[in-house]
C-alpha cells in the first residue's frame, strides 16, 4: 500500500507551507512562535510514532489561538519517505539543504523518526550532519529506534539514553558503555531521546507544558481523549496498569534492576536488600500481578533479550548466551527451545 500524503508542514491555521524553506518559518520580531521542527523521516518509520508527537503540538496551537508550534517533513533525499505500514508521506526537502537555516536559528530543533531497520540506515552523510549540528549546540530529539543513529555518529558517550525497549539490548550489545536507562524519554543536555510510539505523546506534552499553562496541557488531553500524561523516568518494561500506585512503583523498581543486571543476574534476596522488602513480599507481587515467580521472569527477561541478540546482532549464539546470563550454550538452547518453540541457531539460520 502506498497512499501519497500532502507534505506535513502547519501554520495556525493548518494552511500546508509546501515549497517553502523553513527558514522562513522561523520566528520574526512578531511572531509568538516558540520551537521549530525540521523532522527527518527515515524509511520504516512509525506513523503511531510521528503523530503521538505532532497532533499534540497541532492542538497546541489551535486550542490556544497562538502560532506555538511549527514543524516540516524532510529526508535524506527529498523524496517521499514509506513508513512501516506501507504509506508514503511527502516531504517539504533534503534535510542536508536546510543545514545553514537549522545552525543560524534559534528555536529550531532536528527531530529524526526511525523505526524498523534503524541500523542500516546511517550513512557517513548522515552522521557527519548530526556531529555538525549537535556542535552546534543545536537540539537533536531521536525518536523510536532513532536512538542508534546518534550512538552510530558517537554523540552518545558520556550520556544518558533510552530507545524504544525492542532494540536495547542489541544497542547495549553494539555500542559498550552507553548509560541506557529503561524510560520513556530521557533528556541530556542537547540531546532528547524517546521510546517512541505512544511515549511521544508523553513527550509532547512535556513540551507544551514547558512553554504553556498547565490548562492547555489539560485540555489537549480531553480533546485527545487521553486521562493523563506520564513521566519521561517511567520504565518502558512494566505492564501498563501498573504504572500507577505503590505496588506498581515497587514492581517497576524490581523489573528495572532485573532488566539492568541480565549478564550477572541478582539473587532474589539482593534484590530484597535493594528494594526494602522481604522475598515473600517480592513473590506476592510478581504473583498478583504478572502471575509468575521472579525466577521464572528472570528467565524469560533473558530469553527475551537473547532473541532480540539473535535477530539484531551478528553475535554467536555462545557469546548471546553468556551476555544473557546463562552458564552454559546446552542449558541456554534448551531453554530457548522450550520458551519459543525453536532452537537459537535455526532462528539464526532464518
Amino acid at each position: 500500500m502506498n497512499i501519497a500524503h500532502r507534505p506535513m508542514s502547519f501554520d495556525l491555521e493548518d494552511r500546508p507551507l509546501a515549497g517553502r524553506a523553513l527558514s522562513s518559518c522561523l520566528p520574526t520580531a512578531s511572531d509568538a512562535v516558540v520551537s521549530s521542527f525540521h523532522i527527518l523521516l527515515l524509511p520504516g518509520f512509525s506513523q503511531l510514532c510521528l503523530a503521538s508527537m505532532i497532533e499534540p503540538l497541532r492542538l497546541a496551537n489551535s486550542l490556544s489561538g497562538k502560532s506555538l508550534f511549527r514543524w516540516q517533513l524532510t529526508s535524506l533525499d527529498g523524496h517521499s519517505v514509506a513508513s512501516a505500514s506501507g504509506m508514503a508521506l511527502e516531504v517539504a526537502g533534503n534535510v542536508f539543504a536546510e543545514e545553514a537555516a537549522v545552525t543560524t536559528c534559534g528555536h529550531t530543533a532536528v527531530l529524526v523518526c526511525a523505526g524498523d531497520g534503524v541500523e542500516h540506515r546511517s550513512t557517513s552523510e548522515l552522521r557527519s550532519f548530526l556531529r555538525r549540528i549537535h556542535r552546534a549546540a543545536v537540539p537533536i530529539y531521536a525518536l523510536g529506534t532513532a536512538t542508534w543513529l546518534l550512538a552510530d555518529a558517537k554523540l552518545l558517550d558520556g550520556a544518558r539514553c533510552t530507545i524504544h525497549w525492542g532494540k536495547m539490548a542489541a544497542l547495549h550489545e553494539t555500542f559498550y558503555g552507553l548509560s541506557i536507562a529503561d524510560a520513556l524519554f530521557v533528556r541530556d543536555g542537547s540531546i532528547v531521546t524517546c521510546a517512541g510510539e505512544f511515549a511521544a505523546f508523553d513527550l509532547a506534552m512535556e513540551l507544551v507544558g514547558q512553554h504553556c499553562e498547565i490548562e492547555l496541557v489539560r485540555q489537549i488531553c480531553q480533546h485527545l481523549a487521553a486521562d493523563r500524561w506520564r513521566d519521561g523516568a517511567s520504565a518502558q518494561s512494566l505492564l501498563p496498569g501498573l504504572r500507577f500506585g505503590s505496588a506498581g512503583k515497587k514492581l517497576s523498581r524490581i523489573l528495572q534492576l532485573m532488566g539492568r543486571n541480565i549478564e550477572e543476574p541478582l539473587s532474589l534476596q539482593a534484590i530484597a536488600q535493594e528494594v526494602s522488602l522481604s522475598r515473600r513480599q517480592i513473590e506476592r507481587l510478581f504473583e498478583r500481578h504478572l502471575s509468575t515467580t521472579p525466577r521464572q521472569h528472570y528467565l524469560t527477561l533473558k530469553l527475551r533479550r537473547a532473541r532480540q541478540l539473535i535477530e539484531m546482532t551478528d553475535m554467536s549464539v555462545t557469546d548471546i548466551a553468556i551476555a544473557c546470563g546463562f552458564d552454559s550454550a546446552s542449558y541456554f538452547s534448551k531453554s530457548f527451545k522450550e520458551h519459543f518453540g525453536i532452537l537459537p541457531s535455526v532462528l539464526r539460520a532464518r
